[in-house]
C-alpha cells in the first residue's frame, strides 16, 4: 500500500533538495556502509549508513550529512533514517515489518528501470528526486536487477 507524496507537506522540501542529499551520499566512504542486519530476507549487497535510530540520532555518521540532517528536521515523528545501497543483483524477498506506528519513506537518490519495489499487489519504480511512501506491516519486496547501485535516503516517520 502506497501513499500519495502530496499528502505529506515535508515531502516537498526533501524532492527539492534531493541532489543535495545524493552529493552528501556519495562523499561518504562505501566502506561506512554497514550490511542490513537481517540477512535471512536477502542474498547479498543490501548495506545502509545509519543517521537517525529510535529518534536518535547517530552523531558520528550525521557530522557528515549535515545537510541531509537539517532536512529530516522537518519530518515529523521521525523514528528512523539512513542511506540504503543495493547493489546490482540484489533481491529482497517478500517480507512485512515489525511495527505499525510507522510509514516508510524512500526518497530515490539513484535508481534505473531495472529496480523496483512491490508492496502488495502494486509494483513500483524508484525516479531519482520522488519519494515513495508505504506501510512496511504489508508485505513487501525490492530489487535491483540494473548494472550500477540503486541509493535512497531510507526514513520512517510517525503514522499519523
Amino acid at each position: 500500500m502506497f501513499f500519495p507524496r502530496a499528502n505529506f507537506s515535508f515531502t516537498q522540501d526533501l524532492e527539492r533538495h534531493w541532489q543535495v542529499v545524493l552529493d552528501e551520499c556519495l562523499s561518504l566512504p562505501g566502506a561506512e556502509f554497514d550490511a542490513w542486519p537481517e540477512k535471512s530476507i536477502y542474498n547479498r549487497g543490501w548495506d545502509v549508513y545509519g543517521l537517525v535510530l529510535m529518534r536518535q540520532r547517530i552523531m558520528e555518521n550525521c557530522i557528515f550529512c549535515p545537510r541531509t540532517v537539517a532536512l529530516l528536521q522537518a519530518v515529523p515523528g521521525l523514528v528512523t533514517a539512513g542511506f540504503s545501497r543495493l547493489a546490482p543483483g540484489t533481491e529482497i524477498t517478500p517480507h512485512v515489518g515489525y511495527t505499525d506506528q510507522v510509514l516508510r519513506l524512500h526518497l530515490a537518490l539513484r535508481s534505473s528501470a531495472q529496480c523496483g519495489i512491490r508492496v502488495g499487489a502494486e509494483v513500483r519504480h524508484w525516479i531519482p528526486g520522488e519519494c515513495l511512501i508505504f506501510d512496511d506491516t504489508v508485505e513487501h519486496e525490492a530489487w535491483n536487477r540494473g548494472h550500477a547501485d540503486r541509493l535512497v535516503l531510507l526514513v520512517d516517520f510517525a503514522k499519523p
